[in-house]
């Protein structure tokens, strides 16, 4: 069974919404920083959000005001809530877990810090 595994992603149009969902197993989700990760086309990977277990939260400047992390421990599932989509927001979207031990998240979205990866739910957005 994979650790994390994405749900949620779709195409739509710009300025509409969707909610992207992270499910968890095999590893204490309450005790990890998580975060969200995209990869464009291209290639390029870019730190979109990231939650430690106090609830805080770091999210990238691109998407501030449109989009919002969230976690429910109970159900070990983690979201990612997107408003107001625009064109530059397609990508593969990844959930990730730090390592054991790393509840509190860096200050910087760094992809190198975490240790757990989804294989990925591809959003896609179109004028």
């Amino acid at each position: 069974q994979e650790p994390l595994v994405e749900s949620g992603g779709g195409s739509v149009h710009v300025g509409e919404s969707l909610t992207l969902s992270c499910v968890a197993s095999g590893f204490p989700f309450d005790l990890r920083c998580l975060g969200w990760f995209r990869q464009s086309s291209k290639g390029e990977r870019e730190g979109v959000a990231q939650i430690d277990i106090g609830n805080l939260t770091t999210i990238t400047e691109s998407v501030k005001g449109r989009f919002t992390i969230s976690r429910d421990n109970a159900k070990n599932t983690l979201y990612l809530e997107m408003n107001n989509l625009k064109s530059e927001d397609s990508g593969l979207y990844r959930c990730a877990a730090r390592p054991s031990g790393y509840g509190w998240c860096d200050e910087q979205l760094g992809a190198t810090k975490f240790a757990v990866w989804g294989q990925g739910t591809q959003v896609t957005v179109s004028s």
